[in-house]
């Protein structure tokens, strides 16, 4: 029979020591984790720019915490658009104007972003896009830079 070296104490200690580190280092994973998404959102709401369609009446932009980025628009004749996909399936971020606004292009690996449209004239409208195009306002080149950082964040979270 195999005897421990280490009074029971010090087993104890080491084991409590072994599960308080593995809990914090989960607990710091979560936390940068909500920092990362509530910044991420923050942004967005921020720089949405909802004058770029006059027929707009009300929109959401949002990331979840499973990496998902989901724009909703509704416009004054109640017809909506809804674009949805995965931050991992994110091929290139791209920003087209200036300081005062532009678009931010989103640009999937392939035709990865759920596209719907509903109380559409045309009828509704399930398809597939490659590319999301996010009017935006006020957004300084270091905003952009850190908004790319989270993305990434999000891109390669759970790989």
């Amino acid at each position: 029979m195999v005897k421990s070296v280490l009074p029971k104490t010090q087993k104890a200690v080491v084991i409590f020591s072994v599960v308080v580190a593995a809990a914090l280092s989960f607990c710091f994973c979560f936390a940068a984790d909500a920092d990362w998404l509530s910044w991420a959102n923050r942004c967005l709401f921020q720089s949405f720019d909802a004058t770029a369609d006059s027929k707009l009446k009300k929109w959401e932009l949002s990331i979840n915490d499973e990496s998902f980025i989901r724009l909703r628009k509704t416009y004054q004749t109640g017809k909506q658009e809804y674009f949805s996909f995965n931050l991992q399936r994110l091929e290139d971020m791209e920003y087209l104007g200036n300081t005062n606004g532009g678009t931010l292009k989103l640009k999937a690996k392939s035709d990865d972003i759920i596209v719907q449209t509903y109380n559409d004239k045309k009828g509704n409208v399930d398809t597939m896009a490659s590319e999301l195009n996010i009017p935006v306002k006020n957004i300084e080149p270091e905003r952009l830079d850190s908004l790319k950082a989270a993305f990434d964040y999000f891109k390669t979270k759970s790989l």
